[in-house]
Formats: structure tokens, C-alpha cells, sequence
């Protein structure tokens, strides 16, 4: 059985962390768009608009739920790894648990109680079924959310790495076959999307056991020192949490602003409900799903930074701050900037090449993912920006910046939705404009409270150099694929390998150019494990 002991050596866990996280978060993603792929065809957009209803209102419960809680199980372990306290983890453990328990069981009942109500509040009745579908899958995320954040705290970021897995690749097998299954017996298209709702559910159920198995592998020792009650951590982990969820929830509202905007406004403006469903269908499975892969991405950055920073913060150990703030906001910057531009620049490619054969769904979401993609660079930067304020105890900050965000966003989507010449334009531009102000606001922040990030924002390697090396990469990506398309390749082929170079030439400029350090890349498990062989 594995013990947790004492903490590794600094730097090596953070990156690993993060290149395991990466790695899985990738994958998941890419499962996902497979899953998206068939689903669209069973379908079509009208059941993949249902879907995508009864999703954005799980997510949001979802994020209620656990976005706060394993954030400060993860402080609050990691504070208590500082002074191998193993009595406290154990006990915080056990409280985070039965908060997890609590929270899950009354979200679900909310949405089945409630499933009625909220599907005529979004003004798509056929939801309800999938309301129903997706409301276990509730009770059961929050509990694996319980164990993943136990394990974060201790940097072990393979536990939370296979549950997704699991929960992907359930979601993918389980959830064609039930929707295909559906489609033979004839059930209406409510039901289908409710039978493919239903493969999130048994994926969730599946990857919870897994983490169960995998909890009790894992042992700490166990010092009993008359520390305080149970009682106390429920109040710690509340008050850490409270405000982290908080600002979890208020940015989430974003994608239910759209949702409730896009159908309601476009039909101020003259467009059918059928139309305009059409039009949210497309949104959310093509436009949407791209536009998360990279965000989701830096996810693993901000899980890898808590307990890392935490450490660092609770001995008084500025170099380490102002190191470790420093590679997650260059690490993000690396990821965040070529894609944004990618994106913008070939999202019709993007989608043809995931999408084959929507041609209809493809045409309505590839000008929204364009404009989308100008937005990813700002909303990576939320994540890491607020895993760095998190860290530093200024809890609330975050929670003031996203709450303007939002506040930019609902005004300025609700007017261009309703404006003739931009109608569902307005939905990516509004985000642009949450997560542009979100962003400088956490900058402000981070450099009046947080030590050391005066130095370890450093304009030139965290942004110019990345930006300067991702303009040259693109714009010799679109080179290659406009000379492709010329010699007669088809433009599925012509993309890839002009996608392939662009990566390659990518990689080497932010390498000769300094941006990725000789010591960053010797962090990487794969090159570590290499360097240790030979």
C-alpha cells in the first residue's frame, strides 16, 4: 500500500503534476468530441439541444457542488503536509466527506424535484427528460470530488487522472449505445437525448468506485495529539470554500446567460424557436466543446499549483512563490496563445475535420468559434489567476473580479443578441469582454497581494515570448496549407500536416528563444525518467 510521507522536492511535483493532469485532461477531451460526434448524428441538433440544457444546469449544480470544497481540502492538506501533521488530514478528510455527501444528495433532489420547472424556465420543455437523466450523476461527482481533492493535497494527481478517464470513456461507450439502443425501440428524440444523458450518469457511478478503491489503498499515519474537533474543519473547509464557489458559480453563469439569451433574444429579433435551438444546438456541441479543450486544459495547472504555492506560503518561502507563480503563468501562456490563435484563424478546418458530414451544424458554429477564439488566451489566464489568489488566502478577490466579468457579459450579450447584423455574434463577443476583465482585474490584484508576483510576471518570457513564437507558427502553418490545398490535397489532409509543422516550429522557437527553459523541460516525467535511465 502507498503512504504518504513527506513532501518531494519542489518543481518536480508541480510540473508532473501537471503533465500527468494534461495528459489525462487531453485525452478526456478528445473522448469527448468523439462522444459529441455520433451523438450529433443520433440526434441531430434539436435532441443535442436538449442535451446541452439539461447539462449546462448540471455543470452549474456541479460547480456549486465541488468547485470550492476540493480546492480547500487540497490548502488545507497541504497546510497540514507542511508540519507532517497526519492527524489533521485524516480528520479534515472525513469532515470534506460528509460535506461532499450532503451537498450531493440535496443537488440531486433539486433536480429531480425541480426537473419540470427548469426545463420550462429555459424555455425547452423536451429537457425534462434529461434533467432527470443526469441528476444522480450529481451525488456521485461530489463524492469523487472528496477523494480527488485528498489527493491533490498530497500532489497525486493519478487518482483524479484514471477517474476521468473512466468517466469519459463511459460516457462515450455507454452513452451511444444507450441513445442508439433508443432510436431502435423508437422513442421520441426527449427520450433518446435522456438515454444518452444517461452514459454521464454510469460513467460518474463508475469512476466514483474506482477513486473509492484507490482512497483506501492509500494511508497516512495517524498522530493523535488532542487536535480540535471535527467541528472546526467543517468550519475551516466552509470558509475557504464558501467564496471559492462563490466565484465558481458567478462565472459559470455565463454559459446559462447564453442559454437563456440566445433562445429568448434571437427570437426578439425575428428568428423561429426551432431556428433558434438550431442555433444553440450548434453553439454548444461544435463551437463550445473546442473552444473548453485548451481552458480545460490549464485546469491541471491550477490543481498543481495549490498545494505547491500553499507549501511555499506557509514556510514564508518567497523564492519559491515567485518561482512557482512564474512557471504557471508561463506554462499557461505556451498552451493558451498558440491555440487561441489557431482557432481563430482555422476554426471551419477544426470543425470539418471533427464534424464530417454536419455541413449545416458546421457553417452556423464555425464563425462563432472564430470569434470564440480570441477569448481562450483570457480564460486560461482566469483559471491560473485565480488558483494563484486562491493560494494566497485573497478568496474573495476572485470572486469580486468574475462577478464584473459576468456583469459585462450579461449586458453586453443580452444587447447584441437582440442587435439586427450580429444576433448570435453577440454570445462569443460578450464572453471576449467577461473574460478581458476578468483578467486585468486578478493582474491587479495578484500584484498588490500576492509576494513576489511583481517578479515573477515577467512580460518578456511569460508573453512576448510566446506570442512572437505562436504568430510565426501560425502563420507558417497557413502557409503550408494553402500551398497543400493548391497542389489539389484534400483540406482534411492539407490541415493535419500543416497543423503537424506548426507544432514542430512552435516547439523549437520557444525553445531558441528561451521561453521554455533547458530546467523546465528536464521536469517533464517522460524526459526525467529518460535522463534518470541513462
Amino acid at each position: 500500500m502507498k503512504k504518504y510521507g513527506k513532501r518531494e522536492s519542489v518543481g518536480g511535483g508541480f510540473i508532473s503534476g501537471v503533465f500527468i493532469l494534461s495528459l489525462s485532461t487531453l485525452i478526456v477531451k478528445v473522448i469527448g468530441l468523439a462522444f459529441k460526434i455520433p451523438m450529433l448524428s443520433l440526434l441531430g441538433m434539436e435532441g443535442m439541444g436538449y442535451f446541452n440544457s439539461a447539462y449546462e444546469i448540471y455543470a452549474l449544480l456541479c460547480v456549486v457542488s465541488t468547485a470550492g470544497l476540493p480546492v480547500a481540502l487540497s490548502i488545507l492538506i497541504s497546510s497540514a503536509r507542511a508540519t507532517d501533521d497526519y492527524f489533521k488530514i485524516s480528520k479534515i478528510y472525513r469532515a470534506a466527506l460528509r460535506i461532499f455527501l450532503a451537498l450531493g444528495a440535496f443537488g440531486m433532489a433539486i433536480m429531480i424535484i425541480f426537473a419540470k420547472p427548469l426545463s420550462v424556465w429555459i424555455g425547452n420543455d423536451g429537457a425534462y427528460f434529461c434533467i432527470l437523466a443526469i441528476a444522480p450523476a450529481l451525488l456521485f461527482i461530489c463524492l469523487a470530488s472528496a477523494i480527488r481533492g485528498y489527493c491533490q493535497g498530497f500532489e497525486d494527481m493519478k487518482p483524479t487522472a484514471i477517474s476521468q478517464l473512466i468517466e469519459a470513456l463511459s460516457k462515450l461507450t455507454l452513452g451511444v449505445s444507450f441513445a442508439f439502443i433508443g432510436i431502435k425501440k423508437g422513442y421520441s428524440v426527449p427520450v433518446i437525448a435522456a438515454l444518452g444523458v444517461l452514459g454521464i450518469t454510469v460513467g460518474t457511478v463508475l469512476s466514483f468506485c474506482y477513486l473509492y478503491i484507490a482512497r483506501r489503498t492509500h494511508k497516512v499515519k495517524s498522530i493523535d495529539e488532542g487536535q480540535k474537533s471535527v467541528g472546526g474543519f467543517y468550519r475551516e473547509l466552509v470558509r475557504i470554500a464558501l467564496p471559492i464557489t462563490l466565484g465558481s458559480a458567478i462565472i459559470s453563469l455565463t454559459r446559462i446567460i447564453d442559454m437563456a439569451f440566445i433562445m429568448r433574444r434571437l427570437q426578439d429579433i425575428g428568428v423561429s424557436q426551432f431556428a433558434a435551438n438550431e442555433i444553440y444546438g450548434a453553439y454548444t456541441t461544435l463551437a463550445l466543446p473546442v473552444f473548453g479543450l485548451i481552458p480545460s486544459l490549464i485546469t491541471p495547472i491550477s490543481m498543481a499549483l495549490i498545494p505547491e504555492l500553499t507549501v511555499f506560503i506557509k514556510r514564508e518561502n518567497i523564492f519559491g512563490q515567485t518561482q512557482t507563480v512564474e512557471k504557471a503563468i508561463k506554462l499557461t501562456s505556451l498552451l493558451a496563445m498558440p491555440a487561441s490563435i489557431a482557432v481563430t484563424v482555422f476554426s471551419k478546418q477544426i470543425l470539418s475535420l471533427l464534424f464530417a458530414g454536419q455541413t449545416e451544424a458546421i457553417e452556423i458554429a464555425a464563425p462563432l468559434l472564430s470569434l470564440l477564439g480570441s477569448s481562450i488566451f483570457f480564460s486560461c489566464l482566469i483559471t491560473t489567476t485565480n488558483a494563484i489568489l486562491q493560494a494566497y488566502g485573497c478568496i474573495r478577490l476572485p470572486i469580486f473580479s468574475m462577478a464584473t466579468g459576468v456583469a459585462v457579459k450579461a449586458f453586453s450579450t443580452y444587447f447584441l443578441l437582440g442587435t439586427d447584423g450580429i444576433g448570435e455574434y453577440g454570445a462569443p463577443i460578450g464572453s471576449l469582454a467577461c473574460n478581458v476583465t476578468v483578467v486585468l482585474l486578478n493582474f491587479a490584484f495578484m500584484l498588490r497581494y500576492a509576494k513576489g508576483s511583481e517578479r515573477a510576471i515577467g512580460v518578456m518570457n511569460c508573453f512576448v515570448k510566446p506570442l512572437g513564437s505562436s504568430i510565426i507558427a501560425i502563420g507558417a502553418t497557413y502557409g503550408v496549407y494553402l500551398w497543400m490545398t493548391a497542389k489539389l490535397f484534400s483540406d482534411a489532409i492539407s490541415f493535419c500536416a500543416a497543423a503537424a509543422c506548426s507544432v514542430l516550429i512552435y516547439c523549437l522557437l520557444v525553445i531558441l528563444c528561451g521561453a521554455l527553459s533547458r530546467d523546465d523541460i528536464k521536469m517533464i516525467p517522460i524526459v526525467k525518467k529518460l535522463i534518470k535511465e541513462k
